[in-house]
Parts: C-alpha cells; sequence; structure tokens
C-alpha cells in the first residue's frame, strides 16, 4: 500500500484543475475518473460557455471565481492550443418592460468585476446582430466558447508533466479514514486493471453528479448538511445548418426570476454550428435511483424528448424572428448536480477538519458556471489543501 499527498476523485474539468494546482505546488497527486475518458459528464454535457460572471450575487464564490476563472482559461486555452474564441455575449430585452432587468444584470456584473459590459440600444444591437430582434441589450464582449473536454485533458496533461497520475477506467469503491491518513479503495477497471488500495494523506470530492455520494461513502451525512443533489436535465436543440452564420454573439434572453436556469439561449461551437438550450426539465425521481453506490455518468438517461422542441420554439421565436418549427432538431442533453431545485445556492467547498473526516475536501454542487470557474476552484483548493497538509 502505498501513500501519496492528495488523491482527486473525479476527472472533469474542476478535478484536473485541482489535480494540476496540486501537482504544481509540489504535491505527489492522483486523480481517478471512473469513465475511460476525462470531462465526458458535466464539463461537456453543456453550452460550453466561458461565462462573464453577471448572473451571481456579489460576494458569492460564484461570482468570485467565474469572474477570475474566466480569465485563467483564456490564457490557459492560449498557452496549451485549445480551442477558444471570445465571441461575446448579448442578453437581450424583447420588450421595453424587460429593460430595467438587463440594468440590474448590468450592475450586478460591474460589481462582480466582469470587464467591458455595457448596455446597448435597439439600434446598436442591429448594428452588430442584424438578424435578432430586441428592445436592448446587455453587451458581454469578452464571454467565450470553448472546447470543454479538450479543456480538461490539457489540464491533466500539464498535472502529468508536474508528476500527477491521472488514472481512466478508475472507480473509488471505498474511503475511509484510519491511521491518520485515508485509505482509498479502487475497483477493478478496463483492460483487466486489477483494483487496489492505496493510503492518501487528502482527498479531494470532485465527483460532479456523484459529489454528494462521495461524501456519503466517507461517512458523512449529505441530508444533514443540505448537500442533497437536485439533478435536472437541460436539453438542446440543433438549429437547421442552412442558417449557420445568420448569429455571430451567443444570445441569451432574461434568464427566470426563479434563478434555475439562464434561459434557454442561442449557443454557438467552435465549428460554427447553432443550436438552442438548455431548458430546465425538473426530474420527477433522482435519476441516480436505480444506480447502485457512485454508479457511472454513462448509466444515467441523456435522451431528449423531441415533445420539447414546441417550447423551444415559441421561446426563441421572440428574438429569432426567421425560426420555424422544422428548424430544431433534439442533439444533447446534460444532467446538473443543483443543490436546490430553484433559487441561487452557492457553491459547497468544504475542506473538513474534524477529526473522523479530517483532510477531505467536498465540493459539491458545482454546476454552472462550474467550467468557467474550474481553474479558480483548482487554486482555492489547492491552497486548503497546502494549509492542510503544511
Amino acid at each position: 500500500m502505498f501513500e501519496i499527498d492528495v488523491t482527486i476523485v473525479g476527472g472533469g474539468a474542476v478535478g484536473c484543475a485541482v489535480a494540476l494546482a496540486c501537482a504544481r505546488g509540489g504535491r505527489s497527486v492522483v486523480l481517478l475518473e471512473q469513465e475511460a475518458g476525462l470531462g465526458r459528464a458535466t464539463t461537456s454535457r453543456n453550452s460550453q460557455v466561458c461565462h462573464g460572471g453577471m448572473y451571481y450575487p456579489e460576494g458569492s464564490l460564484k461570482a468570485e471565481f467565474c469572474v477570475a476563472g474566466r480569465r485563467l482559461i483564456k490564457e490557459f486555452c492560449r498557452e496549451q492550443g485549445v480551442g477558444y474564441r471570445e465571441c461575446g455575449k448579448l442578453i437581450v430585452a424583447t420588450s421595453p418592460d424587460q429593460v430595467p432587468a438587463l440594468e440590474e444584470l448590468h450592475a450586478l456584473g460591474s460589481a462582480n468585476g466582469v470587464e467591458d459590459l455595457r448596455m446597448i440600444t435597439g439600434a446598436e444591437l442591429h448594428e452588430l446582430e442584424p438578424q435578432i430582434t430586441a428592445t436592448a441589450a446587455l453587451f458581454s464582449p469578452r464571454t467565450g466558447i470553448m472546447d470543454a473536454e479538450a479543456l480538461a485533458g490539457a489540464l491533466a496533461r500539464q498535472a502529468g508533466e508536474y508528476g500527477a497520475q491521472v488514472m481512466t477506467g478508475a472507480r473509488v469503491t471505498g474511503l475511509r479514514r484510519t491511521g491518520g491518513a485515508w485509505s482509498v479503495e479502487v475497483g477493478a477497471g478496463a483492460e483487466a486493471r486489477q483494483g487496489w488500495q492505496h493510503r492518501s494523506r487528502c482527498v479531494v470530492n470532485a465527483a460532479g453528479l456523484w459529489a454528494d455520494r462521495v461524501a456519503a461513502m466517507a461517512g458523512i451525512d449529505p441530508a444533514a448538511r443540505g448537500w442533497n443533489l437536485h439533478l435536472s436535465r437541460g436539453n438542446y436543440f440543433a438549429v437547421d445548418p442552412r442558417h449557420s452564420g445568420r448569429v455571430e454573439h451567443l444570445v441569451y434572453p432574461i434568464p427566470p426570476a426563479d434563478g434555475s436556469t439562464l434561459g434557454v439561449h442561442v449557443c454557438l461551437d467552435l465549428g460554427g454550428r447553432m443550436r438552442l438550450g438548455p431548458d430546465y426539465e425538473v426530474l420527477d425521481a433522482d435519476p441516480r435511483s436505480h444506480i447502485p453506490g457512485c454508479g457511472l455518468d454513462r448509466d444515467l438517461d441523456y435522451r431528449v424528448d423531441p415533445v420539447r422542441a414546441a417550447e423551444f420554439f415559441s421561446g426563441a421565436r421572440e428574438f429569432l424572428p426567421w425560426l420555424e418549427p422544422a428548424d430544431l432538431t433534439p442533439e444533447m442533453s446534460g444532467i446538473r448536480p443543483k443543490l436546490c431545485a430553484h433559487g441561487f445556492r452557492d457553491f459547497v467547498i468544504a475542506r473538513e477538519d474534524d477529526g473522523s473526516w479530517e483532510g477531505m475536501v467536498n465540493l459539491v454542487g458545482i454546476d454552472s458556471p462550474g467550467l468557467t470557474s474550474s481553474p479558480a476552484i483548482g487554486a482555492h483548493v489547492a491552497a486548503l489543501v497546502n494549509e492542510y497538509l503544511s
């Protein structure tokens, strides 16, 4: 049985960023991802937007890490050759009564430190996007799009250059603190890999959709801490390729008042494809209920119901007057690790200092803007780990 400094459970962008930050700081690191590849669940099943940071309460972790993380991701992608484009985002008001909501977002974004954020008139909007119909807009020129799965891979590769061991197909089946360290049990994986057990001075739970279950595996009661995840599905519909090039910026509506989502918006990818999404599909039951323990992400139901296209069309048609119902085709969905069904909950980033779980850092409810925040979260968690190990 070997002993290392830090074991990270979960190989999404956040887990990979933590691995890089810890390894760069001279710590011995093992990252364990249960799937066959990195960043294949929450990291890549979203809009792949590098957000500005205007939606989150001032002083929240989401606001702080989103604003800092966007800057770090832009620089990292440039250095590492990861696909990234600063296309900008427009949040549009489709009627005069929505303009005060834009002004509130402008004030909040400015307080959070979002760069170059400004209100624009309908005429200015028409100059930027002649195919969009709206009364006014909030323009965030620094918002970007990225290849999120490639980002996770690049973070992991650089972590490996600093000595981290990054292992896929490695499913954690047991966590137990004994003798002043954590005993980490890993089940047998693909390619006839045998299971093993090792000791780790720290454990970072960055398990995304399974974070509450990983905490429970260590003996923590997620319900008592308010950590039970309320998983929801966000669906996406592809827009007919004949419309490619009609829109050059991301286009968002005024977000719903309940804070459940940013609203169905125009997404662009690095290849120029356009899609709409995500919506907010409340799931009647925990989609993991049929899966024992900390299951695999591929066991979850990611199917998109074609019936949902009508709701997508009615919402998007308010600012895309040329859109037709036949333009929409089901594309993909993602499942979100939300801490509440409605309203705002901040990220949970909690280092355990109690003797029973000492040396564990739990990251729970890392939903949007978790991807944008990942390098800033990584630096923060590495600081918590270093403080403990020192």
